[in-house]
């Protein structure tokens, strides 16, 4: 019998010729094509030998089969693995799904500095060469108030770049309160040292007085750095100095303050009932030397670090050989600057910014969409499947707020012949992908995370999957 199947199969070359009638070697290259008939014919030789697989038939090795897995495989290779995806988990600024959602203008402005040649990096006046943060320095200290500004490819990379300028060699004092770790498992001690300076700490993990910093101060200091805690809080028993006494101590000390300030913030959160984080301009009014943080997480833009500060420190930044190493692309900064132009106009903000614009969504809003959707699946949906809303909570992420979340609406589905597990997996492999959450064995759909516009693709995936 396997001998049998063996000479079924055909010859590379009757594949690859099935395959030009097919015009795949036009679509996808002949080199591409003829490993794909070898490494399909390969397989099903392997198969066929297999005492443990599934037994074969003379169909499956018929030339048409053969071609649509070739072009299955060829299919998957070349489409792009980097695709959109619909968030419905909740998450508002999820890591794993890109961060931010870019406005329509920051996708407008990306499209338009990759159309041909642009103005990346001459000076219009003179023609001659300018430096490629023009397009956003000048709107970051209009927003912020700082002196100077630069933006390099993310805020671990502004901290590194800020201490390799001011401290290289020289101590650095950190409150062990604000030793944090970020996402993937980097620590500030870590990227201190990367940055060539000396971690000195000071304090408790929940108490540190202005007068640790006083005492800790020698000839070898090279600054003071406050760091957000970002994705986590301590609280209760807790103190730690603000900014202002920071810079206090240091003018009189003759040493430059550092802000690592984290997501970072250009409007108070409070106004969309969520807990304060700390003002970009705050701390640019307190005297910091220097602040950086993110462009991709409450600022919204594409991923980039942000540093802004006094002209004479932002100068001594860029001058740094690491900020080539850390710099943006061409699209990075097209998108900055579309993305910060928005926070010129604070009653647009709300409509314009997709972040503000999640944060702003009426209550009352995400029922009407949950209730049309309960109602259009449950006209379709096979008999035993549950669908109902719930009430629940939405994270703003990536290390924001993490205290506190915004209420918000859930689509709640319970398959009855499938697990929930098991949903949600089929969820993630359809196209677009949709990603969830799963409690109490339902598969829940956030409203707030969803986009009003693919609410009918959420419908129609759930339909297509729990029908099949």
């Amino acid at each position: 019998m396997k001998e049998t199947l063996l000479r079924k199969l055909p010859a590379v070359e009757a594949l690859i010729q099935k395959a030009q009638e097919k015009q795949f070697i036009e679509k996808f290259g002949r080199e591409e094509v003829l490993k794909s008939a070898q490494r399909v014919l390969e397989d099903i030789r392997r198969a066929i030998l297999d005492e443990k697989a599934p037994s074969l038939a003379e169909a499956d090795l018929m030339p048409g089969r053969l071609l649509d897995e070739m072009e299955r495989r060829l299919a998957q290779k070349f489409s792009p693995s980097l695709g959109n995806a619909i968030n419905a988990t909740g998450v508002i600024i999820h890591s794993g799904l890109g961060r931010a959602v870019l406005s329509r203008a920051a996708q407008e402005a990306i499209l338009e500095a990759a159309r041909g040649y642009c103005t990346l990096a001459l000076d219009l006046e003179t023609g001659r060469r300018s430096q490629r943060d023009a397009h956003v320095s000048r709107i970051l200290c209009e927003l912020t108030g700082a002196e100077g500004a630069t933006i390099v490819n993310n805020n671990a990379a502004a901290t590194v770049v800020i201490l390799n300028t001011l401290a290289r060699g020289k101590e650095v004092i950190v409150s062990r309160g604000q030793l944090v770790e970020i996402g993937g498992s980097f620590r500030m001690p870590e990227v201190m040292e990367t940055s060539g300076a000396i971690l000195r700490e000071v304090g408790a993990t929940n108490k540190t007085h202005l007068r640790d910093y006083e005492n800790a101060i020698g000839p070898n200091t090279g600054a003071i750095l406050r760091v957000h805690h970002s994705n986590y809080r301590i609280i209760g028993f807790a103190e730690e100095p603000g900014i202002e006494d920071l810079v206090k101590l240091s003018r009189a000390r003759n040493i430059p303050v550092i802000d690592d300030l984290g997501s970072g913030a250009l409007v108070d959160l409070k106004e969309f009932g969520l807990e304060a984080e700390p003002l970009v301009q705050h701390s640019v009014a307190a005297g910091v030397d220097v602040a950086c943080f993110s462009g991709d997480k409450l600022i919204g833009g594409p991923q980039s670090g942000i540093i802004v500060g006094k002209a004479a420190s932002i100068q001594q930044i860029k001058k740094n050989p690491l900020v080539r190493a850390f710099r943006c692309g061409k699209l990075t900064l097209a998108a900055m600057e579309a993305t910060l132009k928005l926070f010129l106009n604070q009653k647009k903000l709300r409509k314009e910014h997709p972040i503000y614009r999640i944060f702003a969504a009426d209550l009352t809003e995400l029922m009407v969409r949950a209730e049309r959707l309960k109602n259009e699946l449950e006209d379709s949906l096979p008999s035993g499947t549950e669908v109902f809303i719930e009430d629940g909570g939405s994270y703003v992420g990536s290390g924001s707020v993490p205290t506190e979340t915004l209420p918000t609406k859930f689509l709640a589905v319970k398959p009855q012949a499938l697990l929930a597990d098991d949903f949600a997996r089929k969820l993630r492999f359809y196209v677009p992908p949709i990603f969830t959450r799963i409690q109490n064995d339902c598969v829940m759909f956030d409203l707030r995370t969803i986009q009003p516009d693919e609410d009918e693709k959420v419908r129609d995936a759930i339909l297509k999957i729990l029908k099949e």
